[in-house]
């Protein structure tokens, strides 16, 4: 998933920033934190469980990956889009990960139920024209396809640390991974 920017031009969306998808790799407007809910804190560098809820928070901007009721304006599913301030949001930024095993390996794809709406995000061939020419519509819908499949392909990948016997524990709860 790429770059959050307002489609002008949508009357009918929400208004909120727009996701969109590129195939290109190297997209420095690709990274997403994979962050916990205000409800279940987490542990940084703790794995992600199967079946765990959470928040994936654009880099850039600090929006949460969101969803409603609005119809995309491409394909007319479901709108997502990018919404809160410096990672604060509401309930409708909540996603399960769907994933074959216990927790969600690096190499594995995996799917995110959006967790109000029942919807799985996905990105199919709508292409948006100018001012993001090329850019694809990310959007949710309700039957899984290979179009719903996610695969983390880069990124920083943590692990839990562990105190040495005698240090001093400097561990806290953390609302990311």
């Amino acid at each position: 998933m790429s770059g959050v920017m307002t489609i002008p031009g949508c009357n009918e969306s929400s208004g909120q920033q727009s996701v969109t998808g590129v195939t290109a790799v190297e997209d420095s407007n690709s990274y997403w934190s994979v962050r916990g809910t205000s409800d279940a804190l987490c542990h940084r560098g703790t794995p992600v469980k199967c079946g765990q809820t959470i928040r994936l928070t654009h880099v850039n901007t600090g929006r949460n990956l969101h969803s409603h009721y609005f119809a995309s304006p491409l394909s007319s599913n479901q709108e997502v889009s990018a919404f809160g301030e410096e990672g604060e949001g509401d309930h409708l930024d909540q996603w399960t990960v769907q994933c074959g095993g216990s927790v969600w390996k690096r190499e594995e794809a995996v799917r995110f139920r959006h967790k109000a709406t029942d919807a799985l995000l996905s990105v199919t061939g709508e292409q948006y024209g100018r001012p993001i020419h090329g850019q694809r519509e990310v959007h949710a819908m309700s039957s899984p396809s290979q179009h719903s499949l996610w695969k983390a392909m880069e990124g920083i990948f943590m692990k839990p640390s562990e105190s040495p016997a005698g240090s001093r524990d400097y561990s806290h709860s953390h609302t990311e991974f």
